[in-house]
């Protein structure tokens, strides 16, 4: 375990030694990862919704639609809960029970803080571009006032904030290494496919590098 937990309800209580409270690491998960999941209560009823995400310093942002019912109900909740999760490797066992996974994950927790300045949100919106492609923001059509009205940005602070990670092999019992079966980790990769052109594209325009 890296850090001190910041608060009881962020301590990890199963596998605490996987867990990682320190910056360093947190944001570096954070920036590695390209979505992320947000939680909160709407209505009484559980929500969570699948979106991208970006970090500025101590803060993590997201954007969403200001039109949709659920990004206002985000907005509004009192408690957010956001999660990132990377796979990095399938975990194969001797038996079923000790099979598992790597992974890098983050959990924060925190009150939604809705952008409404349209400076800074342009700002925050041209830095999310950059991570996802960099040098391409100034290439495009500067976003109209129409489309930064119809889209929503929200940040949590990383003041409540733990993150999980497992490495290694599997964790069989002595018992069990005679099993006649293969055993180890199966690396997984994330990475981006050959460019597809739109067919409107005009055949002069090169592709951009890939961004993963």
């Amino acid at each position: 375990m890296h850090g001190k937990p910041p608060s009881d309800f962020a301590r990890l209580r199963r596998h605490h030694e996987r867990g990682a409270y320190d910056t360093a690491t947190i944001h570096a998960i954070l920036d590695a990862a390209l979505w992320c999941h947000v939680g909160h209560v709407a209505q009484g009823r559980p929500v969570v919704l699948p979106t991208f995400h970006w970090r500025q310093g101590e803060r993590v942002y997201w954007h969403a639609s200001a039109a949709n019912r659920l990004a206002k109900a985000a907005a509004e909740a009192p408690e957010t809960c956001l999660t990132v999760s990377l796979l990095d490797g399938w975990v194969l066992a001797r038996t079923p029970f000790n099979h598992s996974a790597n992974y890098r994950s983050v959990v924060c927790f925190g009150r939604p803080v809705v952008v409404t300045d349209e400076d800074e949100k342009r700002e925050s919106l041209r830095l999310f571009f950059e991570k996802l492609y960099p040098g391409r923001w100034e290439q495009c059509r500067p976003p109209t006032r129409q489309e930064m009205k119809a889209t929503a940005v929200l940040w949590l602070p990383l003041t409540e904030a733990s993150a999980k990670i497992r490495t290694g092999g599997p964790h069989d019992d002595d018992a069990d290494l005679a099993w006649p079966v293969w055993a180890g980790v199966l690396p997984v990769r994330f990475g981006a496919g050959a460019p597809l052109p739109e067919e409107r594209l005009p055949p002069d325009l090169a592709p951009p590098a890939t961004p993963l």
